[in-house]
């Protein structure tokens, strides 16, 4: 980017993960002029990191396969880093409960976009040959994209996960987003993926997959490290109570990280186990 003359940048968030490694001053960014991240949420940490290195704000939003983009970071709002932003023109997007109410701005709940009256343009057909997924990703009025998120007082839009990747342990809701983020905040990590693994007392525990930065070694005493970070920058109950360092995360061919591979691992490797909860 500093040798040829690019303006517009997209990228998942694994790649600006691993360009924020790079001491980014020593280059010119000359040409480039927008920044979007795409695919995932993308932590406020490297949006930071990048914004210190580039002067260019990573403007990240929001969309599916099944729609094209429903909310968004756009150049006219302040990018608040972390949030999606806000609705794209032509969509109502909002936070509903399972009954298809819109909830409190702070209040978790499902991110949806209103089908009645007017279906809006961009929204998908169907799903080929599939009555039974229809059935399930609409209520009342509203498409069910199958996330969760909050809206702020503002109505900037903050994801959660998937509906599947929330985490419930001990009776509380856990998002993984905002583990990583927390594990992503500390030196020693590059990247780190956060799933539900099964627990006899708890149900489902936090367990996040890290991968380092060069410089560190894995250990009980960094993990113990990790585990007090996330406790501190979160909630005391969300920290990770099991970490697995490794070498690589399994993602999509859009580099998106796949939880539900890892969930499925874990699984496996909890059948018959003995506990061991820490």
């Amino acid at each position: 980017m500093a040798h040829y003359p690019i303006t517009t940048f997209c990228a998942p968030p694994t790649a600006y993960r691993l360009l924020v490694q790079e001491h980014l001053a020593g280059y010119h960014f000359t040409a480039l002029r927008h920044c979007v991240g795409a695919g995932e949420p993308l932590n406020p940490e490297v949006i930071d990191a990048w914004r210190a290195g580039t002067g260019l704000t990573i403007r990240d939003g929001y969309g599916q396969t099944e729609t094209v983009l429903l909310c968004g970071n756009f150049p006219p709002l302040a990018v608040r880093p972390g949030s999606m932003g806000k609705p794209a023109p032509g969509f109502d997007v909002s936070v509903i409960d399972h009954e298809g109410n819109e909830v409190a701005p702070g209040q978790e709940g499902d991110i949806a976009v209103r089908v009645k009256p007017v279906r809006p343009i961009g929204l998908f057909k169907e799903y080929w040959r599939n009555p039974e997924a229809m059935a399930r990703s609409f209520v009342a009025d509203w498409y069910l994209t199958g996330d969760r998120a909050y809206k702020d007082s503002d109505g900037y839009f903050w994801f959660v996960g998937r509906a599947d990747d929330v985490i419930i342990s001990a009776g509380y809701r856990i998002g993984p987003f905002e583990v990583e983020s927390a594990l992503v905040e500390h030196p020693a990590v590059i990247e780190a993926a956060v799933v539900a693994s099964p627990d006899p007392v708890r149900g489902e525990i936090v367990k996040a997959f890290v991968i380092l930065a060069p410089g560190h070694t894995a250990g009980d005493a960094l993990a113990a490290d990790l585990q007090n970070h996330v406790r501190t920058v979160t909630a005391p109950y969300k920290y990770p109570r099991e970490i697995e360092f490794v070498t690589e995360l399994p993602k999509t061919i859009s580099g998106k990280i796949r939880r539900v591979e890892l969930r499925e691992r874990e699984r496996q490797a909890k059948r018959g186990a003995s506990p061991n909860v820490t």
